[in-house]
């Protein structure tokens, strides 16, 4: 499902080692949304999947990071990884954090601003971000196989995840094809057909 790789085989050093290191600390005390499952097994996943896309060193540590401003304490936070990892990681950074007020603004609004943004982001934050909602999607799909509609307790009472992926689908699919965006297509078809048969299944 990865793209073609990199001309040349990307170098991952000292400073992807220090991002490691370094998003464990930030991440340490998080897990997934309504699981057990630390967190950084998701900023992990986004990295590779990267990776995987062509991504080189910056986007492979923007993509461990790509959530530490908006969980992790905010302008301080983004500030510090630009003094350790430098200004291109902290400008992925930055335009993938949806908000980075503790309290959150309400969810449609900042989805609708975010989805707006990625119409004139640059390919570095839309290789980072496909590769975030690709992972997200995924486990949604594989915890409904579980849960069904019990799932969507986890999220804000007022999110809309079909239509927030049906929208980044369209939008990725034009700003940044490729096989990564057929994946999240396909992976969406998936979650909407197993909903569908859920619904549609006699109760019990």
């Amino acid at each position: 499902m990865s793209a073609l790789p990199p001309a040349e085989p990307v170098a991952l050093g000292p400073r992807f080692s220090a991002a490691l290191a370094y998003t464990a600390d930030l991440h340490r005390r998080q897990v997934r949304k309504g699981t057990a499952i630390p967190y950084l097994a998701h900023l992990l996943s986004v990295a590779a999947l990267v990776l995987e896309d062509g991504g080189d060193e910056d986007l492979a540590i923007a993509a461990l990071l790509h959530d530490a401003a908006e969980d992790q304490g905010g302008e301080a936070t983004l500030a510090e990884i630009e003094r350790r990892f430098g200004p291109r990681v902290k400008r992925i950074v930055d335009e993938l954090s949806d908000t980075k007020d503790s309290t959150k603004p309400p969810w449609r609004g900042r989805k609708e601003a975010h989805l707006d943004h990625f119409q004139r982001a640059s390919d570095d934050v839309l290789r980072v971000a496909l590769a975030d909602k690709l992972h997200n999607l995924r486990a949604i799909v594989l915890d409904y196989r579980v849960h069904g509609d019990d799932l969507w307790k986890r999220f804000d009472p007022e999110a809309d995840q079909v239509w927030y992926y049906r929208s980044l689908v369209d939008l990725l699919g034009r700003r940044r094809p490729g096989p990564m965006v057929d994946e999240l297509a396909r992976t969406l078809r998936e979650l909407e057909e197993l909903m569908a048969a859920n619904r549609s299944a006699p109760a019990r």
